[in-house]
């Protein structure tokens, strides 16, 4: 039944069609979390944040990117940050970064690390993991100093499924670039190309929209430009089909437009979604599953007109439904700006509400973030960076979700079959004893601000003992689904199921 009959029909439309800054419930039911090592976070001038495991050791490492040029790196040491990016070699000061992304290019079993050059005058980086003991800035030999560039957001995907990471990288003022990975360097491909094209740039995520097998690319654009959705062509090049699938977000004023986007199944009927953050209202792309999206942020009560920035999915409070965070911001002046997040809690997949008070420490953020279980207890936590205002700093909250609650969950892995971390765009579903979808999620692509974490796909999974986990990979022969039953929830507390890609699929 389309979503807006089902919404009719059970008579929520009225309450859902409500701003959700203005639900009664908001900050009444704020879930319960706590800032860790606030004196250790408080940076000023905060930008991106990213998760990874770095040193291999299982737990994930925290990357944040800051205004004065500095790299800070956070080993994980089980639960307890420690700042080491500056004894591991990345930089202390120097051109600002932005669209920190995780991603194994080289397949030697260590993710490496992208930092976009904000400044037309400054380069990118990319940080070489060098067996988890220092990182060498490598962009150089690589050909990926991406000069003359505003850089927002870096995407590590394998666009042309030949089994190794390429990157695109957005440009918040001239054209966006897409490398193709050919071993020891990278070379520019589609120049010419729509998918190159200056939209002013600031989210990108890849997923496989056409269920082909292989990524499309959906671009969030500022300053009054239209949306795009481009369909992968293979060696043809992209196909912008956002015009004829109603999905450019036109009209626009040119104080208005796209700052990111997040795929997820808001819905659990096992189709991925997208959620669009704007400076206006906001959009939720209703994957219809055949190709085609519906807009039904305004009857979800996600739609509010905001100031927007970064946003991520997450099932806070494991009771299976994703819920979503929204970093915005109200004031001109930056300088002297205030955080006015978003906190919608997912009821049901019939809607949202907004569950964040205003004068909650939760609103603390106005630039990267997501979710992320940096203590491996089941439940996720909440990362943020607020660059603007004088104070700035980046906050990790820990989730007090109630133990029987947080082990109620399950975290799945997805690497190839050498068991490297290059699977970014892979969906993975979970399903009943009966058969019956329970979720779709998918290994990170990036999305804009919020960059791209190297981590685990997180599923609230209550009253569930044994789920069956099916991984779908992209591949030059269309999409491999790999199945595996019964998986037993209790051997997977406090540690990720890692699923490998089968060898020759």
């Amino acid at each position: 039944m389309p979503v807006r009959n089902t919404l009719a029909a059970l008579g929520l439309l009225a309450l859902l069609a409500a701003p959700a800054s203005s639900a009664p419930a908001a900050g009444s039911r704020e879930p319960s979390m706590t800032s860790i090592q606030p004196e250790l976070l408080a940076m000023p001038g905060s930008l991106s944040n990213s998760w990874g495991d770095f040193d291999n050791d299982g737990d994930l490492d925290l990357a944040v990117s800051l205004k004065g040029g500095e790299v800070r790196l956070y080993r994980n040491d089980k639960g307890v940050l420690v700042s080491i990016g500056a004894a591991m070699g990345l930089p202390t000061s120097g051109g600002e970064f932005r669209g920190l992304s995780w991603g194994d290019y080289d397949g030697d079993g260590w993710i490496d690390l992208y930092a976009g050059a904000t400044e037309l005058d400054k380069l990118s980086a990319v940080f070489h993991n060098e067996g988890g003991k220092t990182f060498v800035n490598l962009a150089g030999a690589l050909g990926l100093t991406v000069p003359g560039r505003s850089s927002r957001q870096n995407n590590w995907i394998d666009y042309d499924n030949d089994g190794d990471l390429d990157l695109y990288a957005t440009d918040r003022v001239k054209g966006n670039r897409l490398y193709r990975n050919d071993g020891a360097k990278f070379t520019q491909v589609f120049a010419d190309g729509p998918i190159t094209a200056a939209s002013s740039t600031v989210g990108a995520c890849w997923f496989d929209y056409d269920k082909d097998g292989d990524l499309d690319l959906f671009l969030g654009n500022q300053s009054g430009k239209a949306d795009q959705l481009f369909r992968n062509d293979g060696d043809k090049g992209f196909i912008d089909v956002a015009p004829q699938l109603g999905m450019t977000s036109l009209p626009r004023t040119t104080g208005e437009g796209g700052v990111g986007c997040a795929v997820g199944d808001y819905d659990r009927d096992g189709e991925l979604d997208i959620f669009v953050p704007n400076y206006g209202h906001n959009a939720l792309w209703h994957n219809n599953g055949n190709g085609t999206f519906t807009n039904v942020a305004k009857e979800t009560g996600v739609g509010i007109e905001n100031h927007a920035v970064g946003t991520a999915w997450g099932d806070y409070d494991n009771d299976g439904y994703p819920d979503l965070v929204v970093m915005s911001y109200i004031g001109e002046d930056t300088t002297k700006s205030t955080p006015k997040d978003s906190l919608f809690h997912n009821e049901g997949g019939k809607g949202f509400v907004n569950v964040l008070g205003e004068n909650s420490t939760l609103n603390a953020g106005d630039h990267g973030v997501t979710w992320v279980d940096y203590n491996n207890d089941g439940a996720i936590d909440l990362s943020v960076a607020r660059g603007y205002t004088e104070r700035g700093d980046h906050y990790v909250f820990k989730n007090n979700l109630p133990a029987a609650k947080a082990r109620q969950s399950l975290s799945v892995t997805v690497l190839d079959a050498k068991g490297r971390f290059t699977q970014a765009g892979a969906e993975v579903r979970l399903y009943d004893a009966k058969g019956k979808i329970l979720g779709a999620g998918q290994v990170s692509t990036g999305g804009g601000y919020n960059s791209q974490n190297a981590a685990p796909v997180h599923f609230g999974v209550p009253g569930q003992s044994k789920v069956t986990v099916e991984v779908t990979f992209m591949s030059k022969a269309g999409r491999k689904v790999q199945r595996l039953p019964n998986v037993a929830l209790a051997n997977h507390y406090g540690k990720s199921l890692v699923i490998r890609r089968p060898a020759g699929l």
